[in-house]
């Protein structure tokens, strides 16, 4: 059996949806370059607090404003191509008078840019170069794998059945993210605040990586996921019956039910840490993208147990069963 990819191009694709995969490809290719072009000249500053010499202090001072300029003008090109979707999305929902998804993600990238650029400007404070690119790229990266499995599915017949019930279980899942995003900014306008009160040094750190723990990913991810890898499964083995297709529309639902809560509970644990500073931006960042891989690891179970193979003669209903 030929194995099934969700990053197999579609045949009946429109003009239109290729532009936009080529283009998500490029922005996502682009913002893993200067992530990890940005990681290297960020090393300077990460090395300051291990030197005590003063000569060794003046040294890497003088490398570290170098290395900030040299990380903003590689930044840039990542805020103004790789982002924009990201940031116009934003705009298009406050617009509309409603917080969408992109608005914490919007808000944490351009509140980490622009006190970023300020400090490099001024030769003070701390700079977040390498959080907005390596948040960028990892937020590139859950879209991109959703967007390839949502062009990948096929329709007609049972994948219909399949599509009827992500329609039915998709608005559950937005009106949580929306909730939890709401709080998520509520809680980082106050902490904000609170921090700057106690120590200014730690507001923008701490304000930076709630909105990028905020980002709901994950939680966007876990009903298109579960369905998409249904529909690879259904492609790599057609149902024999309409039981076979209830099974496998109940194990999608338990999945993506499991996708979802496990999501939420992340973030729950991963707050706290980031309200108190323990979890940088970058960390923030990195925690974002492997609750958005784990999601799509769990998902892909469906997939995995509908192809594996069946024993010879057991011609049951439950021979499809996860």
């Amino acid at each position: 059996m030929r194995a099934y990819s969700i990053f197999s191009l579609p045949k009946p694709l429109t003009d239109e949806q290729r532009s936009r995969r080529r283009h998500t490809l490029a922005r996502l290719g682009l913002a893993w370059l200067a992530a990890m072009q940005v990681m290297m000249f960020a090393f300077p500053g990460y090395m300051r607090s291990f030197s005590s010499s003063p000569d060794n202090i003046e040294s890497l001072s003088q490398a570290i404003v170098l290395m900030n300029w040299a990380s903003l003008s590689l930044t840039m090109p990542v805020m103004l191509y790789c982002a924009w979707p990201i940031i116009k999305g934003a705009v298009a929902s406050l617009s509309e008078g409603r917080v969408g998804m992109d608005v914490p993600v919007a808000l944490g990238i351009i509140g980490a840019f622009l006190p970023s650029v300020v400090g490099t400007w001024t030769h003070q404070g701390e700079v977040y170069y390498d959080s907005v690119t390596m948040f960028v790229a990892f937020l590139l990266t859950a879209r991109y794998l959703e967007l390839c499995a949502r062009q990948s599915v096929a329709q007609g017949g049972s994948h219909e059945v399949i599509e009827q019930f992500r329609r039915s279980v998709s608005g559950h899942a937005d009106t949580l993210a929306f909730w939890f995003v709401t709080i998520q900014l509520l809680l980082a306008a106050v902490l904000g605040l609170v921090w700057y009160w106690l120590d200014p040094s730690h507001a923008v750190p701490v304000v930076v990586s709630l909105l990028v723990m905020s980002c709901p990913c994950a939680m966007s991810m876990s009903v298109p996921t579960a369905v998409a890898s249904a529909h690879a499964g259904l492609s790599a083995r057609p149902a024999a019956s309409e039981f076979e297709v209830v099974q496998l529309t109940q194990q999608t639902g338990r999945i993506a039910r499991q996708n979802l809560y496990g999501s939420i509970a992340w973030h729950l644990l991963m707050t706290p840490l980031a309200a108190v500073g323990i979890v940088a931006p970058w960390l923030a960042a990195i925690s974002m993208l492997v609750s958005s891989l784990a999601v799509a690891a769990n998902s892909w179970r469906i997939y995995r147990s509908r192809v594996r193979e069946v024993p010879a003669g057991w011609t049951g209903p439950a021979a499809g069963q996860a």
